[in-house]
């Protein structure tokens, strides 16, 4: 059974209800899944804050949602995850797919690497990896990062289970393939 399939396996006994965002490459496969399968409702949206902003409205209504976005998506989210989901406490379990984590780690810089106008502007990484860690920090929103020898459908089970237990949005940043 691929990763995505256990992962969506995951989501049903989690009891998450929808699955809210916008597929990229990483989460393609997911969405694959969820729009199969007959329990869980997917959801796409046209832009990242729109897709917050919609599972904090699912999470009023008693859904219990999970949010699906590149960390490019994370960055553009900003005020909708802050001032709704955020504000408002809303248990959010968001999957953050890593968009130029494997590009950083090839050429030896880490996420935690000090963020300098030149590590910022080098051709050979993508800046939306240096940021997405600090931004989460910022945001004051708990993360973790699911690399490549990590188990998905259980770091999404945690994934959920923390968002739940501390009563707001949480991020698992993906950075390894669903297939």
């Amino acid at each position: 059974m691929s990763p995505a399939t256990r992962t969506v396996h995951a989501l049903v006994r989690s009891g998450v209800t929808h699955v809210v965002g916008i597929p990229d490459n990483t989460s393609g496969p997911l969405f694959d899944g969820v729009l199969r399968h007959p329990t869980i409702r997917l959801v796409t949206v046209t832009r990242e804050g729109e897709g917050v902003a919609l599972a904090s409205g699912l999470w009023l209504g008693g859904a219990s949602p999970l949010v699906v976005i590149q960390n490019t998506g994370l960055l553009e989210s900003g005020d909708s995850l802050r001032g709704t989901a955020v504000r408002m406490g809303a248990p959010l379990p968001m999957v953050v797919t890593g968009r130029g984590y494997a590009k950083m780690h090839r050429v030896g810089v880490a996420p935690d690497d000090e963020r300098t106008i030149d590590s910022l502007t080098r051709p050979d990484v993508d800046s939306t990896a240096l940021l997405t860690e600090p931004t989460l920090d910022a945001w004051g929103i708990p993360w973790s990062v699911c690399h490549e020898d990590a188990d998905v459908p259980d770091a999404v089970t945690g994934l959920v289970e923390e968002a739940q237990r501390t009563e707001r949005p949480t991020a698992l940043i993906l950075v390894r393939s669903l297939d």
